[in-house]
């Protein structure tokens, strides 16, 4: 039907274009309109005098927003987004736009956040929030091409569940029939379990729901988790996967997407594994001497805290030998000192991005340490009979991919790095 804007040039001599009109300047005898489609603007130049009457008649009666379709020549003008303009033979409008807008495409008129989601099929028209969503479908192929090219299994763990995931009450239940279930939380036993079945390595990118309560610039209710699990290794092996995955993203957007981070204006820089490791109790130490509160071993980590060790940091990096404690039943301790696991986190400075361990694959053990987080290990009965029956040795982690996004490119509220978000406050659209 058409020509993507991008790829009109002088050289083509005549185009056809569709999209929508981004702006209107009408100067008297002349009227420049831009053009926008998903891959760039284009100039229309409306001259009067030499104008069809039919092109003056679309031209008058168009409004911003509108769709429509313009066929015409195309010439070289230095002034024009891209160097090139194209003069209307036939200018048709396929779909009127009402008036007023209920937000301003162009950004002359800001709005807020809630504006803006109240009519987020608007806000993606701007170029600068689209650029977000051009980025994040980089680094979702790129994620899918990194494990593909290594020998992973894809798999689709199920999002309705019996029981939690990992201890607690942070759930969403759900009416299925005459049984009790809810949202899961993570897909961590499903992987799990895909070790007993000899897959030995897997990844998955799929929503993940946690019943939290806050209401913060970087939760969400509804969040799109990366899950790894390998068979036969360790947490340093998985920490390797993390950030070489991490690398490679970052490289993909940097290889792919300079059209997207110039309309983000973002500085970017790819970047280098190995991240830097510091055990747990060495971060604490330094979030006590830059911030003005008590930190005990033992405590998890508060946003101040996570803060004060990034900007000690200044790159990304790992928080490891976590106290078994604090962390999930299934985190593998050390054999040496069992009130330390083989747990991280992967770090951004702003933020946690994932989190992860070598797993206990012994089932004694396992229900040993249900036990102990004051689980009963009879609600996990579907999740523990694997374990009795050959696992390996394995290691996994999560991955936020919107913290991924937000810490990427900079936002300053995660609910820009996904198209719909769902929140404590947020179920439409």
């Amino acid at each position: 039907m058409r020509t993507p804007i991008n790829e009109v040039t002088p050289e083509t001599g005549r185009a056809e274009v569709a999209g929508w009109v981004h702006e209107i300047r009408d100067l008297g005898g002349l009227t420049f309109f831009l053009i926008r489609d998903r891959t760039g603007i284009i100039q229309v130049t409306v001259v009067k005098k030499k104008a069809s009457e039919a092109v003056l008649q679309a031209a008058k009666a168009v409004s911003r927003e509108s769709v429509v379709r313009i066929s015409g020549a195309v010439k070289p003008i230095d002034k024009a987004p891209g160097g090139r303009e194209l003069t209307p033979e036939t200018f048709e409008i396929v779909s009127p736009c009402e008036s007023p807008l209920p937000l301003d495409v162009v950004e002359k008129v800001p709005a807020d956040l809630d504006t803006r989601l109240d009519a987020r099929f608007l806000d993606v028209r701007k170029p600068r929030v689209a650029a977000i969503f051009k980025i994040r479908s980089a680094v979702t192929a790129a994620t899918y091409e990194f494990f593909s090219k290594r020998g992973y299994y894809n798999i689709t763990s199920p999002k309705v569940v019996a029981a939690a995931t990992e201890g607690g009450t942070e759930l969403f239940p759900i009416a299925y029939f005459e049984k009790e279930a809810f949202l899961n939380q993570s897909p961590q036993l499903y992987k799990q379990m895909m070790m007993a079945a000899g897959f030995e390595k897997v990844f998955e990118v799929g929503p993940i729901f946690r019943a939290e309560e806050h209401n913060t610039v970087r939760h969400l209710n509804e969040a799109t988790s990366i899950d790894v699990e390998v068979s036969f290794a360790d947490h340093n092996d998985v920490m390797k996967v993390l950030e070489d995955l991490v690398s490679h993203q970052y490289a993909t957007v940097a290889e792919t997407c300079s059209d997207a981070l110039a309309d983000l204006g973002v500085e970017f820089e790819v970047p280098k594994a190995p991240f830097p490791r510091i055990p747990y109790a060495d971060a604490i130490d330094i979030a006590a001497k830059k911030i003005d509160e008590p930190i005990a071993y033992g405590d998890d980590l508060s946003t101040p805290s996570e803060r004060a060790i990034g900007e000690e940091m200044g790159e990304h990096y790992f928080i490891v030998d976590w106290p078994s404690a604090i962390r999930p039943y299934y985190a593998m301790p050390y054999e040496d000192d069992p009130s330390i696991c083989k747990a991280f986190d992967m770090m951004h400075p702003r933020m946690e991005l994932s989190s992860g361990a070598q797993r206990v694959h012994q089932y004694d053990l396992l229900v040993e340490q249900i036990k102990a987080k004051g689980l009963s290990p009879e609600s996990f009965e579907f999740y523990l009979q694997p374990f009795r029956y050959g696992m390996p040795p394995h290691a996994g982690w999560g991955m936020g991919m919107e913290r991924l996004i937000m810490t990427m490119l900079g936002l300053q509220n995660i609910r820009e790095a996904v198209l719909f978000p769902r929140d404590r406050h947020r179920v439409v659209p």
